[in-house]
């Protein structure tokens, strides 16, 4: 069974055991977290929520806090000896989903 959540204005295809990084959440590791279940599949039936499916949570544990690698930003305005380099790490959110339903 998996079920497609959303948080972070991104979506996820989560199974049961799965352990995703999304958008940075406020939480201490190992505390507990849910999402909304956008659609979930059984292997057998389809369903799909307008716009979440009702009564149903994917419920997570926060396991730990992450970086994204670095990426470099440079601007510069041609002509004017105008430059500005920066490096950028994203902050993520390591969680485990432990039930669906």
């Amino acid at each position: 069974m998996y079920a497609i959540i959303r948080t972070g204005g991104k979506q996820y295809k989560v199974e049961t055991g799965d352990e995703i990084l999304v958008e940075k959440l406020d939480l201490e590791d190992g505390s507990e977290v849910s999402f909304e279940v956008l659609m979930l599949c059984d292997g057998e039936s389809v369903t799909v929520g307008k716009p979440v499916v009702e009564g149903i949570l994917a419920k997570g544990e926060v396991v730990g806090q992450a970086k994204g690698k670095k990426l470099i930003v440079f601007k510069y305005k041609p002509k004017k000896n105008s430059r500005k380099k920066q490096g950028h790490r994203q902050p993520y959110t390591k969680v485990r989903i432990n039930a669906i339903g």
